[in-house]
């Protein structure tokens, strides 16, 4: 059941909080993307039916959440979601999970809670994800159109919608880069990709890998997988993956 978590100062969250035992799985979706999605709804069916604790989320300006879209940037995302969590799920252990653009603001909740609690990250899951995709993700001729006008329009294959970037959000994205030096955290970390992905290139999973300080990185290349890794046999790897993470969390508590 979605409910609506309303701050002082900034915009109400659409929230879908399944409680739970365990380490609380928390979604990331990807740009301009919401909790509506097939992956996402797959890890709350899989949460309910293991009797485990699940957050998903709507970012502020995209899916049933308040606010205006392009007043949003990277780093504004990333605080909904350290508030989302600190209201939902104050005092668990999580295991995080990401898909593009939602992969960047997963490694970055995590080090932002890690710095206050270096244990609170119990393991993290990369779907073809896009850390500083405002480095590589955009042409010269891109970014001087952002410059200059402080909007740029693409086309979506997504949806009837164009895709808006704003200059303020690829100015936090520039502010936030991370695969220029070791990442701190040292949780286990799964990354999974397609290989035919048109929009990330996995190639960007394997720089992740090898820039994460942990030593518990396993990469998975799905040869004729796309960007969205949404097909059946996607989702069953996806769940399969989260699976297996919570059997080692388990099996090394005991």
């Amino acid at each position: 059941m979605t409910t609506f978590f309303t701050r002082p100062s900034r915009p109400s969250l659409a929230v879908n909080h399944i409680p739970g035992n365990g380490p609380a799985l928390v979604f990331f979706p990807g740009y301009a993307s919401d909790m509506s999605g097939s992956k996402a709804q797959a890890l709350r069916d899989h949460a309910i039916a293991s009797g485990r604790p699940c957050l998903l989320f709507d970012y502020a300006g995209c899916g049933q959440s308040a606010g205006e879209f392009a007043a949003e940037t990277l780093t504004s995302w990333r605080d909904d979601a350290l508030d989302v969590i600190a209201e939902y799920a104050p005092d668990r252990s999580l295991i995080l999970v990401g898909s593009s653009m939602g992969g960047w603001l997963m490694l970055l909740v995590a080090l932002a809670l890690t710095h206050s609690d270096p244990g609170r990250i119990a393991a993290m899951l990369g779907i073809a994800a896009a850390p500083d995709f405002t480095d590589w993700g955009y042409s010269d001729e891109q970014k001087a159109t952002l410059a200059r006008d402080g909007l740029l329009f693409e086309d979506n294959p997504y949806g009837p919608e164009p895709t808006l970037t704003t200059h303020a959000l690829w100015l936090s994205g520039e502010a936030n880069r991370l695969l220029g030096a070791t990442i701190p955290l040292s949780c286990p970390v799964r990354l999974l990709h397609g290989q035919a992905d048109a929009d990330v290139p996995f190639t960007i999973s394997l720089r992740l890998a090898e820039q994460l300080r942990s030593a518990e990185v396993v990469t998975t290349l799905v040869k004729d997988g796309d960007h969205r890794l949404s097909r059946p046999q996607d989702i069953a790897l996806l769940l399969a993956t989260v699976g297996s993470l919570y059997a080692s969390l388990e099996g090394q508590s005991q």
